[in-house]
C-alpha cells in the first residue's frame, strides 16, 4: 500500500497510487485472512454460543474495513462501480453469516425464534458501519471491544420480548436458599426498589416450565445496580440495569409456584396490556385537546390556525381515531371486568393504542409549528414520553405475531 512520505492518512489518495491498488488492498485485507478465518470459528472455542460470537467478531472487522474503504474511496473520489460492487458483494456474505449465526442461536433455543435473522443481520451490519466510519485511517485499529458490545446489546434485543427461551439468568437450589447468579436490563425503577421480582431458570431443562418468580432484596450480597439509564423520555421515572452475581436468596424469597413463572406472567398479561392501551388513548385525548385549544388561540398569517381547512380536517381525523379506539377498549375493559379478555384482543388493543398515541403525538407538534419543538411545551413531552409504549410490555411487533399466528394457525 502506497504512503506519500510525510503525509498523513486524510485524503485517498495518500493510501493507494491507483484504482487497481485499492481494488487490491480490498481483495488482500477484506476478503483474505479474517475472510478465512470468519468461515472456520476456532476449534478451541467448544460452546455454541461463544463459537457464534468470535465468528460475527470477525465478520465485523472484516465487513467494517470494506465499508471503511468505500467511504474513503467516496471521499477521494475513486469510487466506481466495480468497487461498488465488490464491496456490496463482501457485504452481502457477512450479512449471510450472521444470519445463519443467529439461525444457530434460535435452533439452540438462545435466540427468539420469531426475530427476523436477515433483518436482525441488516441491523448488526448499520452498527458496525458506523463504527468504521469512526475511524480516519485503515490502518487505525478496529473497536473489537466496541464491535462486541454492540453484538452483545443486539442479542440482549434478539431475546428480550421472549419469556420461554429468551431467560438466562439462573437459580441453583443449594438447599437452604438459591443461588442467583445473571442480569437484567431495562428495568423499570431498578434504582429506588427496594424488593425487585427477578425471573430465573430454576430447571433448566423445563423450558418454558423451568422459570420461577425469586423476590430479591435491597443490601443482599452479590445484587448491583448498574447507571441510571439515560433515556429519551419519561426522566422521571428510573430504568436501570441490574446484575446478580452469587446472591443468596433464602428459599422462602420464591413467589408463587415453583417452575410457575410463566404461567404467573401469563395470567396477568392481557391486563397489563390492556392497562398500556388505556394509559395510551387518554394521554391521546389529551394531547388533542391541548393541540385543539393551541389552533383556536394562536394567530398565524392574521388568522387562527384553525380556520384552515387543513387544519379543521387534521383534528377531525385524529378525534374520529380516539372516538372509536375509545368505544374498542370500552368492550375490551367490559370483557376483562367479566373474565373474557383474551390475549388476542389485548394484544390488539395494545398495539392500536399505543400507535395511535405515536401518530398523534407527531400531528399535534406539527400543528404547534415550531413552538411544538420546544421542550417547555407539553406536545414535545409527550412525544417523548409516549414513544416507549409501542415498546414494553410487548412491542407492537409481537401483538402483530401474536394475532396473526392465532388467526393463520
Amino acid at each position: 500500500m502506497a504512503q506519500a512520505a510525510g503525509v498523513s492518512y486524510g485524503t485517498f489518495y495518500t493510501y493507494f497510487e491507483s484504482k487497481d491498488d485499492l481494488l487490491h488492498h480490498v481483495v488482500r485485507s477484506v476478503a483474505g485472512e479474517m475472510f478465512a478465518s470468519s468461515l472456520a470459528p476456532p476449534d478451541t472455542v467448544e460452546d455454541p454460543y461463544a463459537r457464534i460470537v468470535e465468528s460475527n467478531r470477525l465478520y465485523l472487522r472484516a465487513w467494517g474495513q470494506a465499508s471503511k474503504v468505500l467511504r474513503l474511496a467516496d471521499q477521494g473520489g475513486a469510487a466506481d462501480e466495480g468497487l461498488r460492487k465488490m464491496v456490496l458483494e463482501i457485504r452481502e456474505f457477512y450479512v449471510g453469516r450472521a444470519e445463519k449465526g443467529l439461525r444457530r442461536l434460535q435452533e439452540e433455543g438462545l435466540a427468539n425464534p420469531r426475530l427476523n435473522p436477515r433483518l436482525t443481520a441488516l441491523a448488526l451490519g448499520s452498527m458496525v458501519e458506523q463504527v468504521a466510519h469512526s475511524r480516519d485511517s485503515l490502518d487505525e485499529p478496529f473497536d473489537d471491544e466496541m464491535v462486541l458490545d454492540h453484538l452483545s446489546r443486539l442479542w440482549a434485543a434478539a431475546i428480550g420480548s421472549d419469556l420461554r427461551q429468551g431467560i438466562r439468568s439462573t437459580a441453583e437450589d443449594k438447599g437452604d436458599h438459591w443461588l442467583l447468579n445473571g442480569s437484567k436490563v431495562f428495568i423499570s425503577n431498578g434504582i429506588l426498589a427496594d424488593l425487585v421480582i427477578v425471573v430465573a431458570r430454576t430447571t433448566p431443562e423445563g423450558g418454558a416450565h423451568g422459570l420461577s418468580l425469586l423476590v430479591v432484596e435491597r443490601g443482599m450480597e452479590g445484587f448491583e445496580r448498574g447507571r441510571n439509564l439515560d433515556k429519551i423520555g419519561q426522566k422521571a421515572q428510573d430504568t436501570a440495569e441490574l446484575s446478580f452475581n452469587d446472591v443468596r436468596v433464602p428459599k422462602e424469597n420464591l413467589l408463587g409456584e415453583l417452575n410457575g413463572a410463566f404461567v404467573h406472567l401469563m395470567t396477568n398479561l392481557a391486563q397489563e396490556r390492556i392497562t398500556i392501551a388505556i394509559a395510551a388513548i387518554a394521554g391521546t385525548e389529551h394531547l388533542l385537546e391541548i393541540t385543539t385549544e393551541y389552533v383556536k388561540e394562536r394567530e398565524a398569517f392574521g388568522r387562527p390556525p384553525a380556520r384552515l381547512q387543513h387544519v379543521r380536517f387534521e383534528i377531525a381525523e385524529m378525534a374520529t381515531e380516539c372516538a372509536v379506539t375509545r368505544a374498542f377498549l370500552d368492550r375490551c375493559i367490559a370483557d376483562h371486568e367479566d373474565g373474557k379478555l383474551d390475549a388476542v384482543h389485548a394484544s390488539m388493543a395494545k398495539w392500536w393504542a399505543t400507535e395511535l398515541q405515536k401518530r398523534v403525538a407527531d400531528r399535534c407538534l406539527q400543528l404547534h409549528g415550531g413552538y411544538g419543538y420546544m421542550t417547555e411545551y407539553r406536545v414535545a413531552k409527550a412525544l417523548y414520553d409516549g414513544r416507549i409504549q409501542t415498546i414494553y410490555g410487548g412491542t407492537t411487533e409481537i401483538m402483530k405475531e401474536i394475532i396473526g399466528r392465532s388467526l393463520l394457525s
